[in-house]
């Protein structure tokens, strides 16, 4: 029987919860900080507040630009907390070792980060600790952060034993971030030809407990697909009583996304026109300028809406009662930060190449293959591996779309490192120049003698009697990164007695400017489409009045299986990068924005109902159908 103590701490609680960010921005809400004040462009505004930072985005005068359009179309959305839902829970392995050094083995997508931030918790030197990451069973920008690090390598400490935790299903769901909640209101002008003129966007996201919402990357893509000369946008990050948020693949911008797309679908709609058509009209190019101030190098969201215009998918007809199609566009940015690689050389012409980015998504096939590329190898004599940070210098984590983008990039200079030296080498066997000497096709050839040439192969086999091994080294920390353009057509089915959307066909299209490794970038359009699914039809964190979180399970979190959906069928565009040796886009993250809205398009076009908030369960469509029957 519970004790009358205990019951004084059941009955409510200590200040009324804050569980979202419009709430949380009110003046009714509790302050969850007694020191916590909104940073506007640099700057700590007075007065306590839940209001972390704001934001703000401007081009042209949208004002002037909503007075000379002849549609405006303005609404209100709203997106659950949902989870990355990663099948390995959070675990980690620590040994406090005899000198003082510390051995962390750890499911992470940023074993450096993780290095650095153990020791400056611990106020440890960061040669110290050597983090080995292990084969992680997924992340999706969910495992960054520092969690039970420093409680494992204190307890090895002082056990003089490894300590090994693993968090509980319960434990991911309420301690470790998911993504945010949000409220979106967006407002779009245009013409009645169809020419968008003006866009309003005001964002307002749950960041947790503490500061750090993905507001401002959902703000920057917001309306990047398209060539606005008018475009306003703002946002704030908002603290409230959840779990503090973490990166979801392309964090913030599914969430804003689904405003953008909705509305520009409904212009399509009452402007009598095809929404492909639309968006080709006022798709982004070469020299448009986001709302956030740069410009866009050669991009593919045109190309990208060519595709989904041509494919058989979007010329079908639909005869069925209660199916509808949708589509819609999403845009992402790729990573780049600092990569680095090393490549050895074997005596049988083989390569051992080392990175320090744990591959999450096929990344060593990809990174081996540029490697190769640039040797005249084949991607079978290259063999990767992902090391501890003993081993290389410091490397980004595995997310922004980044590794096969940036590592890639470093085993790329890593391979020309190799060639030179090998190139230096042959001149040293030949007596020549070395400017006399090529790679062609994995072949050291003379330009002045064509008797003279060398396998890579032969010459490997000849390097330690010849002046010893070679190692080529790669560190780079690229700028010129360019963002990725993903579309989808979906059709869905509606039961108008259960609320239940079935999605019936699904077609995944993507600029990945380079497909080093077709096979895999399908699988990451495939995965991240089917968590855009989920996102938009069923999951979501629940929460009682007192704020407890009541779906912390897989049972009652309602994430979409293999027998929920069709097969996702891909399309690859490629339209090189311009800042990448060999036109790589990342392709790990854009592939989850366009699913929700174009489902809800798909949804209006089966029953003429709109539903601006996501999930769109059963519950929330059988309302919609009942109010406007």
């Amino acid at each position: 029987m519970m004790s009358d103590f205990s019951k004084a701490f059941c009955v409510s609680p200590i200040i009324d919860p804050v569980m979202t960010a419009p709430f949380g921005s009110t003046d009714e809400s509790s302050i969850l900080h007694d020191d916590l004040r909104t940073d506007l462009f640099g700057e700590q505004k007075d007065g306590l507040t839940n209001i972390a930072s704001r934001f703000k985005h401007e081009i042209g005068d949208t004002q002037k630009a909503f007075e000379k359009s002849d549609i405006i179309i303005e609404k209100e959305f709203n997106t659950a907390t949902v989870h990355q839902g990663y099948i390995e829970p959070m675990n980690v392995t620590a040994h406090w070792n005899n000198d003082s050094r510390v051995h962390i083995w750890i499911s992470t997508q940023g074993p450096f980060q993780i290095r650095e931030e153990t020791a400056r918790a611990l106020d440890m030197r960061t040669s110290q600790i050597k983090v080995t990451p292990m084969e992680i069973g997924g992340g999706f920008g969910g495992k960054f952060p520092l969690y039970q690090e420093p409680v494992a390598v204190l307890l090895s400490q002082k056990s003089g034993k490894p300590v090994k935790i693993i968090m509980t299903r319960k434990e991911v769901f309420e301690g470790t971030g998911p993504t945010s909640g949000s409220y979106v209101k967006c407002k779009i002008g245009a013409t009645k030809e169809g020419k968008i003129i003006a866009a309003e966007g005001y964002l307002a996201y749950e960041a947790g407990a503490y500061p750090g919402s993905p507001v401002e990357a959902g703000g920057k893509c917001m309306f990047a697909c398209y060539d606005i000369p008018n475009v306003l946008v703002e946002g704030i990050d908002v603290v409230v009583n959840k779990p503090k948020t973490a990166a979801y693949r392309a964090p913030g911008a599914t969430n804003s996304t689904l405003a953008t797309e909705t509305i520009i679908d409904e212009i399509a709609k009452k402007l009598s026109l095809d929404p492909i058509e639309l968006r080709l009209m006022n798709a982004s190019k070469e020299g448009t300028r986001r709302a956030d101030g740069p410009k866009f190098p050669k991009i593919g969201c045109i190309e990208l809406l060519e595709a989904m215009k041509n494919h058989p998918h979007w010329n079908s007809p639909i005869e069925e009662k209660n199916m509808g199609r949708g589509i819609a566009i999403g845009f992402w940015f790729n990573g780049g930060g600092p990569s680095n690689c090393s490549i050895g050389v074997n005596q049988d012409g083989t390569i051992n190449l080392v990175e320090g980015s744990p591959d999450i998504g096929g990344s060593r096939a990809s990174i081996a293959m540029q490697a190769a590329e640039v040797l005249g190898l084949n991607s079978k004599d290259v063999y990767p591996s992902v090391t501890h940070t003993d081993n290389l210098g410091y490397s980004g984590g595995t997310g922004g779309s980044r590794v096969t983008f940036a590592t890639g990039w470093a085993a790329i200079e890593a391979a020309r490192d190799v060639k030179q030296q090998m190139i230096a080498r042959a001149a040293k066997i030949w007596g020549i120049e070395e400017e006399d000497i090529e790679l062609k096709d994995g072949v050291f050839v003379s330009n002045s003698d064509s008797e003279l040439q060398l396998s890579f192969k032969e010459l490997a086999s000849m390097l330690i009697d010849t002046g010893g091994p070679i190692t080529g080294k790669g560190s780079i920390s690229p700028t010129g990164v360019g963002g990725s353009f993903a579309g989808n057509i979906v059709d869905i089915k509606l039961d108008d007695e259960t609320g239940k959307i079935d999605i019936v066909r699904f077609t995944a299209f993507q600029d990945a400017g380079k497909a080093i490794h077709p096979s895999y970038v399908e699988g990451q359009m495939q995965g991240g489409s089917v968590q855009g699914i989920g996102w938009a039809l069923n999951e979501e964190y629940f929460y009682d009045n007192n704020g407890d979180l009541k779906n912390s399970t897989f049972l009652d979190y309602r994430m979409p299986t293999s027998l929920d959906l069709p097969m996702i069928d891909t399309v690859i565009i490629e339209v090189a990068n311009p800042g990448h040796p060999y036109g790589v886009r990342g392709v790990g993250e854009a592939n989850i924005i366009p699913p929700p809205a174009a489902i809800a398009n798909a949804l209006y076009d089966a029953s003429g109902i709109r539903i601006n908030a996501l999930p769109m369960s059963p519950v929330a469509v059988m309302e919609n159908l009942l109010n406007n029957s």
